[in-house]
């Protein structure tokens, strides 16, 4: 953990272990089977795969193999480490073995059939199914979480300022998404925090296509999402721009996604219900006649994982806390001549919010 005192990493853990054992006990669990990396990562410390967590308030165990045993034991605090021998002992068997008496609930999110019903064959009992125990202490970052992703955040701005700098005639896709990609890890970034996304002209109007070999031409809008990792922690962040010169069609597309974003920012606050913000953009990208082609859903939670809890869509009832990390991202996607989205990376406050992705929004780049 880079730039992070042993004591302050152990306090965090600890903190976060005991947080989870009073979630276990208001859950009536004696114990929970974790099988989500980013939860798994969460609580003990550990980066890698392969691995399952038995979390309970007596203690925490975690389960990997030969290939991961060292690397757990250097990075997990507070909990025991299990080297299974995969050519003896079936997982569900090494489970088995280590599961304390009692309720028991499982990640239910993070595992699939079967798997599941390799390991379930070979328990003692019944296990609960469970989903949202440990995303829910997820959503409030605390300082040192916050200070992770506005590294990463800072990071995709200058890769970004510099990617524009390659911008010309006939460029395609995947060279503006590879020089954007080089430059984030250059700067940093333990890598991508998902596959970029970047798309010319037309093809800017998929939400979420994948950079190919179209070229750059003059009127052509240039999509771009992107973020960098930074001790697991992402950014997240698009710009639109259009090349030299924008037609009056285009310009009220992005004058309307800048206004819808602006209008559910001003709403941005601990207290606020995340259908407040949905609406908000709503009635700005319909006023304006995009009804049609409104993105559905105004942004995420982002933290460990791209996509976290809360996501702010018009069913969703959830109340802004201050230390959520979220997403505004609103967006007009119209075929065949292509998309806008504008999207950053805000912390929520007790007051407001604070942005924490900075790259400018001008629209013609030249």
């Amino acid at each position: 953990m880079e730039n992070d005192s042993n004591s302050a990493m152990i306090s965090r853990y600890t903190s976060r272990q005991s947080k989870f054992n009073q979630t276990l006990n208001d859950s009536k669990l004696n114990s929970m089977l974790v099988f989500g990396p980013e939860n798994i990562n969460y609580l003990t410390g550990f980066t890698g795969n392969a691995a399952y967590l038995i979390a309970s308030p007596k203690k925490y165990i975690l389960i990997t193999d030969y290939r991961y045993f060292e690397r757990a034991q250097q990075e997990c605090q507070h909990c025991d480490i299990v080297c299974r021998d995969r050519s003896s002992e079936t997982l569900g068997a090494c489970i088995q073995r280590h599961l304390p008496s009692g309720d028991t609930g499982f990640d239910a999110a993070y595992i699939t059939v079967n798997l599941w019903q390799e390991i379930a064959t070979t328990l003692d009992r019944v296990l609960r199914p469970i989903t949202g125990l440990i995303e829910q202490l997820r959503t409030v970052k605390c300082e040192w979480e916050v200070t992770n992703i506005k590294k990463a955040a800072a990071i995709a701005d200058l890769a970004l300022a510099d990617m524009l700098g390659h911008v010309r005639l006939g460029v395609t896709e995947k060279e503006l998404a590879t020089e954007l990609d080089y430059k984030m890890q250059k700067l940093g970034s333990d890598g991508v925090s998902f596959d970029t996304i970047l798309l010319f002209g037309p093809r800017s109007a998929l939400p979420h296509g994948k950079p190919g070999n179209t070229q750059l031409k003059e009127g052509d809008m240039i999509l771009i999402d992107f973020g960098a990792v930074v001790n697991g922690y992402r950014s997240d962040m698009t710009r639109t721009y259009v090349y030299q010169s924008a037609t009056a069609k285009q310009q009220h597309m992005y004058e309307t996604v800048i206004a819808a974003q602006n209008t559910s920012l001003e709403l941005v606050k601990s207290g606020t219900n995340c259908i407040e913000l949905n609406a908000a953009s709503e009635r700005v990208l319909f006023g304006a006649g995009y009804e049609e082609y409104a993105g559905k859903g105004l942004g995420h939670g982002l933290g460990l994982h791209l996509h976290e809890t809360p996501f702010i869509t018009p069913k969703t009832h959830f109340v802004l806390q201050a230390g959520n990390v979220i997403t505004i991202e609103p967006g007009i996607y119209i075929p065949e001549l292509g998309g806008v989205r504008i999207e950053d990376d805000i912390l929520v406050t007790h007051e407001g919010f604070e942005c924490l992705t900075h790259a400018p929004k001008q629209f013609i780049v030249e």
